[in-house]
């Protein structure tokens, strides 16, 4: 499919319910198509909708959570239908992150089964995972989980046939064509490839989720010595990732 044939000529309004509204821009995973989904949020949080509560963005859709009391559905999809997309402000505020990840052994108790699924030794997993450029494309499904394209094709894998019960916050994992981070522990039919020391989800924190749709990952490989060491610093609110403007 080509990029072009994501993007809607017009976008989809839909109810969720009494209180919210679903605009799908398009189908697909595509950076085009989730930078516009990003830009448009942007636009309809600086231009304080009335009634409009939160903005939760996904991979080519955006859902409204609207007060029906202040707002009605009617209404709302009136104001955000005369927005014109192809003038939305590319200036949105994105960075980039370095993030250090233990690979292997049991922070990554998946990587040389998915080593030997693609013929691979496990040092050529980890070298094809780390040296990727990963989008953000969107945080759901549980606090802090964080969704990345950008997975070599080499490592598209299928996810687990029996899930486990239990992975670790800060997992870091593939499955499909798709990797992620895990913000909390839980269970996962993902592939557990490695594991970051970086909390990517903090309820104490403000704000509780450090990376954002639209950022940019890239991971590099420590040793579970420096992993222990970087855990340690990261507990006593030290930082362990770098973190740099992509509008610079």
């Amino acid at each position: 499919m080509s990029e072009a044939s994501l993007l809607y000529t017009t976008p989809c309004y839909s109810p969720v319910g009494d209180g919210a509204m679903l605009i799908e821009l398009g189908q697909g995973i595509d950076a085009t198509l989730n930078e516009r989904v990003l830009q448009l949020e942007t636009y309809i949080r600086n231009l304080k909708v009335a009634g409009v509560i939160e903005t939760t963005p996904a991979y080519a859709s955006l859902l409204l959570h609207y007060d029906p009391d202040q707002v009605s559905f009617d209404d709302l999809q009136a104001t955000v239908s005369s927005i014109h997309l192809d003038e939305l402000p590319t200036d949105r505020k994105r960075y980039g992150w370095q993030i250090p990840v233990c690979y292997g052994g049991e922070y990554g108790e998946d990587l040389d089964a998915v080593a030997e699924y693609h013929h691979l030794t496990s040092a050529e997993v980890i070298r094809l995972h780390s040296k990727g450029r990963y989008r953000v494309y969107m945080m759901g499904f549980a606090p802090g989980f964080t969704y990345l394209g950008g997975l070599a094709e080499q490592l598209h894998t299928p996810r687990r046939d029996n899930p486990r019960l239990h992975t670790p916050a800060g997992s870091v994992s593939i499955g499909g064509m798709q990797a992620l981070i895990a913000g909390v522990a839980m269970p996962s039919g993902w592939q557990l490839l490695g594991q970051t020391p970086l909390a990517t989800y903090d309820p104490q924190r403000d704000p509780p989720f450090l990376i954002a749709p639209g950022d940019e990952v890239h991971f590099h490989p420590v040793n579970a010595t420096e992993f222990k060491r970087l855990q340690k610093a990261a507990a006593k609110g030290k930082w362990v990732a770098e973190k740099v403007s992509l509008n610079d």
